[in-house]
């Protein structure tokens, strides 16, 4: 069914000088496990605690022991998946599938599906948990303006709807107050959603970000950390002044963040495969101390803030065909055009 080949190793660190605060540079270690499977991949998920990780395939999404690198469980019919949202509290678990515009809700004991939820708008692409109010939220690529959609975790029933200023948008993060923060690629720029009457209360330009998605939310300092190509930006959620900038790899389409480790994880989905590491050493103040290789062109990340673990997920291809165009060069393209066949599925696992 699938190969579980593992790969440990201690990852080669490039850190940067260390402020007091952080003290010295920390170490990470990386796991590889060839997982096998079908199909490419989007975004990934991890439950925290349990060390399970939810991995979408394109059609299907597998669950793999963060851990071990064994499989799990497979949730299969998802056609074009994008991501998978957790909503322990209901005991449920939430997949984009842009396929078909639905939503698929599942049980997160058995994977059995629940339900599939019609989406309207279309162009399902990201999606969170806000445990605030215990609802999903979806941010779509929809046509003629992107939107916001938000579902009741119980119930799976679509509770709002909100028309955004740009047809991409991409991460969403809550302030666990009431307020959404939305990633908008195309206007470079963060729109803010009050979550309670689910209207735009503003959008704020976050240059020099460009192209920003993935995104999180520091519930202690309001500040909002937003995924760029080559330099993200660190944002005060109060009044939306860009207060820090970060040095990174290029191709970023996610970032992970762990609470009480201060520590944000940056992935590039560039050929080096590396993450850049960033410590939090005060609300304005960042410092990044590592760069860790893991797994080429792996773009997207999942942290869990339990285990204090991070992971990435990207198949590897073999050449394309000959003549075929080449990826774009800037950082913010994350496509890379035509590929030759699947000869590997790796998952790894980085720990400190």
């Amino acid at each position: 069914m699938t190969r579980l080949s593992c790969i440990a190793a201690a990852a080669c660190v490039a850190a940067a000088l260390c402020t007091p605060a952080v003290g010295r540079a920390q170490t990470f270690n990386v796991q590889k496990w060839d997982i096998g499977g079908e199909g490419g991949t989007d975004y990934l998920t991890a439950e925290a605690g349990t060390g399970r990780v939810f991995v979408s395939r394109g059609t299907h999404v597998m669950v793999v022991d963060g851990r071990t690198g064994k499989v799990l469980g497979d949730i299969p019919n998802a056609p074009r998946d994008h991501g998978i949202a957790l909503a322990e509290r209901a005991g449920h678990g939430f997949i984009t599938a842009g396929g078909d515009s639905s939503v698929i809700m599942f049980d997160l004991k058995s994977l059995a599906e629940l339900k599939r939820i019609k989406i309207p708008q279309g162009g399902q692409d990201g999606i969170m948990y806000d445990d605030y109010s215990n609802r999903v939220i979806l941010t779509n690529h929809s046509r003629p303006v992107g939107t916001v959609v938000a579902l009741d975790a119980n119930t799976g029933d679509i509770v709002g709807t909100v028309d955004l200023a740009d047809s991409g948008p991409e991460g969403a993060a809550s302030d666990g107050n009431g307020k959404l923060f939305v990633n908008l690629e195309g206007k470079n720029s963060i729109e803010v959603i009050d979550e309670k009457t689910m209207k735009s209360v503003a959008v704020w330009s976050i240059a020099p970000c460009d192209g920003p998605t993935g995104i999180a939310y520091d519930r202690q300092s309001d500040r909002i950390f937003s995924g760029c190509g080559d330099t993200s930006v660190v944002t005060n959620a109060v009044n939306g002044q860009v207060v820090a900038k970060i040095a990174n790899g290029g191709r970023v389409d996610a970032l992970g963040w762990d609470q009480s480790q201060k520590l944000i994880y940056i992935p590039s989905g560039e050929a080096t495969g590396t993450i850049t590491v960033v410590h939090e050493d005060s609300p304005d103040k960042y410092t990044v101390i590592a760069t860790v290789t893991t797994v080429s062109r792996a773009k997207t990340i999942a942290v869990d803030p339990v285990l204090h673990a991070a992971y990435v997920f990207q198949p590897e291809y073999g050449p394309p065909p000959a003549g075929t165009p080449a990826p774009p060069a800037n950082g913010r393209g994350r496509g890379r055009g035509p590929q030759g066949p699947m000869i590997a599925a790796w998952f790894a696992a980085i720990t400190h």
